[in-house]
């Protein structure tokens, strides 16, 4: 089919300004002034099949500018998704509506990823870029070659985490991530200039990135650029130099049109410009055809990649789709096992990488890597080999110091399919991933982050490393699990409820000091109902109080039990290794664990949160402030987090 670039192009430009001038609320600008761009990169390249919209070998695309979702939606509907319609256009950020203001993943097949916070996206699409390479190292072109296309704004690359990315992928040479940047100079607050003077194509360039320059209204420089960007060895960033809000005659090339609708009136003179006599919402038979068209030209590819996934077999199949061996925890029941028997004593930290040895190898998706700090937060097993820029047949990352774009390209190959990522970091520094680890919490995907250093067990490295208010915020965080297990066992039981949770993501904060084998039976995974009795009251006796603590406290708490049954005071031990889970048990489990009683909390964190808990009756042991420097056990000691201030707090409580 002959294609008019101009007229479907126009499409877009409508489709979207109706949809934002109905709704009175939207971006406006992006979609009208990428619309040249993506019509082209659509039409001749982007490899899709929307009969089957989660074909594993489709090229991924991602709008990292995300506030300008109206193109995502014109181009979903005009392709011929099935899970789109027309109404959906008209309902443009309404709630309940699949199209919302920013695209969510989840809400729409075609929407590789949830895209807003500005950065994220860019940085996420190197997770997926490195995800094709690693698969495509292990399976061959036949069944994972595929690109991976980006168009973000000025503000994804003034964003940190997109620098952090952008230099691993150059290091990397992913050659088959292409970005198509919106080279605009507006932003909300008005031009570039007024607050940047980088010259990002020489910048990128110094990252190992390939770059081009062109006009984003001119269909030839637009396909001449990307075909060469394919032709690289290197990662290629397109500088599409574009006016804001194309064909708007009065607020193009403004600010006026960035976060603002048009306007019915300046959307009527739009139309008479661009001479798109129709009204809003219609799309006519002969363009939307074109549009289909476009939406059905790698059928035959897809057909041709099916024949061939069919004839690997289901293994093939239970990879790309994340499926874990039927066995992937014999290798974990049997330390659990091996723990129990030998009492071994080491730091939660030890006690994980104990673990990975049982997983990295095991499980074909695992990939994992550190922000530089493999030999603390001990990320790196005997099966793990680091992936270079020569050899992606690998399943470590070395992702350098950089904490904010590990998290984001975790999100990334997540996404992507056939990997199961875990970093590792300081669990003081997650506070750079926050952004990237609650977009992973929003979109329900399986990312796991091996935190280590967890508490003022940190010791001398002082309060800018032990983290202290960071339990208590992830708690508050909706569908992400926190764990911190207080043993080996409660160690392998969180990697395997980690590895077994499909739709969310899991920390597992861990200690740097060693600590007792305090479990007794494996025969039930206890961690996976999040709290439990880890030491109850003798036979015959009546518990008088409860005493609840996690990861290093958990031992602090059994001590205490001894010293209060001398006293003739019995009370109950529960670990709690993950709150989350924990919520949503059976009231009535609840209620026997904790028991009806007073209750005492100890944790070497903010209190904040115990409260729930504890109940009005109940006692918290924990920080009120940050720490200090100085060896681990005199800050216990010097903070009040104690087997003798447990004792004492029990002590009132029951008098």
């Amino acid at each position: 089919m002959q294609y008019n670039y101009a007229d479907m192009a126009n499409a877009i430009r409508f489709l979207s300004a109706d949809a934002i001038d109905k709704s009175k609320s939207g971006h406006p600008g992006m979609p009208l002034g990428m619309a040249d761009v993506a019509t082209v990169l659509f039409s001749e390249f982007v490899k899709i099949n929307p009969k089957n919209p989660h074909w594993f070998d489709r090229d991924r695309f991602v709008l990292s500018a995300g506030h300008g979702s109206m193109l995502m939606y014109s181009l979903l509907y005009l392709l011929g998704y099935e899970d789109i319609c027309l109404e959906d256009i008209k309902n443009f950020r309404q709630l309940g509506s699949k199209t919302a203001g920013h695209p969510e993943y989840g809400h729409l097949a075609g929407i590789d990823m949830t895209t807003g916070p500005l950065g994220q996206g860019i940085s996420s699409a190197v997770g997926m870029a490195l995800a094709e390479r690693i698969i495509n190292a292990k399976y061959g072109d036949d069944l994972c070659n595929h690109y991976t296309y980006v168009i973000n704004g000025d503000g994804c690359l003034m964003e940190g985490v997109s620098q952090e990315a952008a230099e691993l992928a150059g290091h990397l040479k992913l050659n088959k991530l292409i970005v198509l940047w919106d080279n605009n100079n507006i932003t909300i607050d008005g031009t570039v200039a007024s607050a940047s003077s980088t010259n990002q194509l020489k910048r990128f360039e110094a990252f190992g990135w390939n770059t081009i320059e062109i006009d984003g209204h001119n269909y030839q420089q637009i396909s001449e650029a990307i075909k060469s960007a394919q032709k690289s060895d290197k990662p290629t960033l397109i500088s599409c130099k574009t006016t804001i809000g194309f064909g708007a005659p009065n607020k193009c090339g403004t600010p006026k049109c960035h976060g603002s609708p048009l306007g019915e009136d300046e959307t009527s003179q739009m139309r008479k410009a661009l001479n798109w006599d129709y009204a809003p919402f219609v799309v006519p038979e002969n363009i939307l055809n074109m549009w289909r068209a476009v939406g059905e030209k790698s059928l035959k590819e897809f057909e041709t990649w099916q024949k061939k996934a069919d004839k690997v077999g289901r293994g093939f199949a239970d990879f790309i789709e994340n499926k874990l061996p039927l066995d992937f925890n014999a290798g974990l029941t049997q330390l659990k096992a091996e723990a129990i028997a030998n009492k071994t004593k080491v730091a939660t930290r030890k006690a994980s990488n104990m673990c990975l040895e049982k997983i990295v190898g095991v499980v074909p998706q695992v990939v994992g890597g550190s922000a530089d700090l493999a030999a603390s937060n001990l990320t790196v097993v005997s099966a793990s080999k680091t992936i270079t820029a020569d050899d992606y047949n690998g399943n470590n990352v070395a992702y350098g110091i950089r904490e904010h774009a590990m998290a984001a390209i975790m999100n990334g190959m997540s996404l992507h399919g056939g990997i199961i990522p875990f970093g590792g970091t300081f669990f003081v520094f997650s506070d750079y991933m926050r952004p990237s680890m609650r977009l992973a919490a929003l979109m329900g995907i399986r990312v796991i982050y091996v935190l280590t250093h967890d508490s003022i067990g940190v010791g001398e490295d002082g309060p800018t490393h032990q983290p202290i208010e960071h339990l208590a915020s992830y708690r508050a965080m909706p569908n992400i699990y926190t764990f911190r297990p207080c043993d080996v066992v409660e160690t392998a039981e969180a990697w395997e409820v980690a590895l077994s949770l499909e739709s969310a993501p899991s920390i597992l904060a861990l200690t740097r000091q060693s600590l007792p084998l305090l479990r007794e039976s494996v025969v039930e995974n206890l961690t996976a109902k999040g709290g439990y009795v880890i030491s109850d009251v003798q036979s015959g006796k009546t518990r008088q109080a409860t005493i609840i603590a996690t990861g290093s406290e958990v031992s602090m708490a059994i001590e205490a039990q001894k010293l209060l049954r001398e006293k003739g005071i019995e009370v109950a031990v529960v670990s709690m290794p993950c709150a989350e889970l924990f919520d949503k048990q059976d009231p009535k489990y609840q209620d026997e664990v904790l028991g009806n009683c007073p209750r005492v909390a100890v944790e070497a964190g903010i209190k904040f949160g115990w409260e729930k808990y504890t109940g009005l009756r109940g006692d918290i042991i924990g920080m009120d402030g940050f720490g200090a420097s100085g060896p681990a056990d005199k800050l216990f000691e010097y903070f009040g987090i104690t087997v003798e201030e447990v004792v004492e707090s029990v002590e009132n409580l029951v008098k």
